[in-house]
């Protein structure tokens, strides 16, 4: 093995260790017979059953799962739509709107959690559900649309005019020859959406009510008091189920192709 590929195994192994190695010890300790010591006591599932015991942490953990897909699916399709109009149209305002989409990133969370809040207190809009859900629509569309307009900018548009020389509809062309090159950028896109709602700390403090909590917010509130192997086993579950979705969505993208 020669000593220039050495090095960049070597780096991308420390690049990778450095990403997981955490979330490592954390998959290790959730089956630790200790509940208080960093000490290895034993293997043991008891923290699991323990889990499924706790029927308040598994209805916040299903909460938490339902307000992202649901938000991380409306926001998809709203960000792509945005991002197809942004790409294919001409309007007054288009570079201003363009450039609000950045903003909207950009800006603290702090902020937008504030702005929301006010927001929802002049529609009197009691906090909830419905206030989590809007509220994590609206700061996932952006990076749904950065996504997919990124995916569109390097479309070769004398594709849609074939389409439309061969009498495909605005609506077939969309569906029939954008939609299925833009598929790869559209489920990159659900995927951070979704994950951006699950890890929402700061803009679901503000917007929660007191009858509807969401995960982050239970374990930030836990981990206060000393981080428990529930925790531990919880999180282990959680990053499981991403790691599913993931391989799920390579495989679509790979039939795909």
């Amino acid at each position: 093995m020669s000593l220039k590929r050495l090095s960049k195994i070597s780096y991308m192994s420390l690049i990778y260790g450095f990403l997981y190695f955490p979330i490592l010890i954390l998959i290790i300790y959730s089956f630790n017979d200790s509940k208080y010591s960093f000490a290895w006591k034993g293997f043991t599932l008891n923290w699991y059953h323990q889990l499924f015991d706790n029927q308040e942490l598994l209805e916040v953990a299903l909460n938490s799962l339902m307000v992202a897909v649901v938000s991380a699916s409306v926001a998809t399709l709203i960000g792509t739509l945005t991002a197809v109009a942004l790409y294919r149209y001409h309007f007054f305002g288009k570079k201003v709107l363009y450039g609000l989409i950045y903003i909207l990133i950009m800006s603290p969370e702090i902020v937008m959690g504030i702005s929301l809040l006010i927001l929802f207190i002049a529609l009197s809009m009691p906090l909830g559900f419905w206030t989590l859900l809007l509220s994590h629509i609206t700061f996932c569309i952006p990076f749904v649309v950065i996504t997919v307009f990124g995916r569109l900018s390097g479309f070769n548009k004398a594709i849609i005019e074939a389409a439309k020389d061969l009498g495909a509809s605005e609506f077939a062309t969309f569906r029939l020859v954008v939609l299925p090159m833009l598929m790869p950028a559209v489920i990159a896109g659900w995927l951070l959406s979704f994950t951006l709602s699950m890890d929402d700390v700061i803009i679901s403090f503000f917007v929660t009510g007191p009858n509807f909590q969401l995960l982050p917010l239970k374990i930030y509130s836990m981990v206060k008091l000393g981080v428990k192997p529930e925790i531990n086993a919880l999180s282990t579950i959680m990053f499981i189920i991403t790691l599913i979705i993931v391989i799920i969505a390579q495989s679509l993208l790979r039939e795909k192709k």
